[in-house]
């Protein structure tokens, strides 16, 4: 009962904020701001959604707090720039909001301390957020300053996107190491042979910036794949 009323919420929210608002609504606010109908509109369909999806028709406070939330929430995304960092605060913030609501509803401060507790003495969980963070950005500089030079003499960063091969690197470990914990082994060769056909198709690759590539991944795939290995065994 307690899963199923935080899944009806989320969904509620995802609907009033994806479905059930226009693009011209979206506009209108981004020009507006706190003058916009729109945004109220917004907000009233938002708690109404959320109240008649949660069917707790005797808690009236719980549309009034998550309109109030969300309107703070939104106003402060339509004074911020159309950056991906914002949009993702942004859902992060209705989301955390209706967690706190999914708490007042059904547990006390004791019961969530103990659940807090639990989770920070949990030693797998934090075994697996070590693996993650490490084959992110830590191992990602260890394999950049590995093949410095080597990138330096196929010249890559002449041509291509900002900060593009960092990002499909950090991805690339993040499936790996996702894969291994899994047990996933087939789906690894999956991810080599699909990035092998994607690279090596690519006419205009000399044979500098072929071998150069065919190092890095290499390096990051076994660096993610041997860390996988060793969080598997210390699980």
């Amino acid at each position: 009962m307690e899963l199923n009323l935080l899944l009806r919420l989320i969904v509620a929210h995802l609907l009033t904020d994806f479905v059930l608002q226009p693009s011209e609504w979206v506009k209108q606010k981004k020009q507006k701001k706190h003058l916009s109908l729109k945004l109220y509109f917004h907000v009233l369909i938002a708690g109404l959604t959320a109240y008649i999806f949660s069917g707790l028709w005797a808690n009236w406070w719980l549309p009034l707090l998550l309109m109030t939330t969300h309107f703070f929430i939104d106003l402060w995304k339509l004074n911020r720039p159309d950056k991906m960092v914002y949009f993702i605060i942004d859902q992060l913030l209705h989301i955390l909001v209706i967690l706190v609501v999914w708490i007042l509803l059904f547990y006390d401060l004791a019961a969530v301390q103990y659940y807090l507790v639990t989770l920070f003495q949990n030693t797998h969980l934090w075994l697996i957020l070590t693996g993650y963070l490490l084959v992110t950005w830590p191992l990602g500089i260890v394999i950049g300053m590995a093949t410095d030079k080597w990138r330096i003499a196929a010249e890559v960063n002449k041509e291509g996107l900002l900060k593009a091969g960092v990002w499909i690197g950090i991805f690339e470990r993040l499936l790996i190491f996702t894969f291994i914990l899994s047990n996933q082994f087939a789906a690894v060769g999956f991810l080599i042979t699909a990035k092998s056909i994607l690279r090596f198709s690519d006419k205009e690759n000399t044979q500098k910036k072929t071998e150069y590539v065919l190092i890095g991944t290499l390096m990051s795939f076994a660096a993610a794949a041997i860390i996988g290995l060793l969080i598997n065994q210390l699980l």
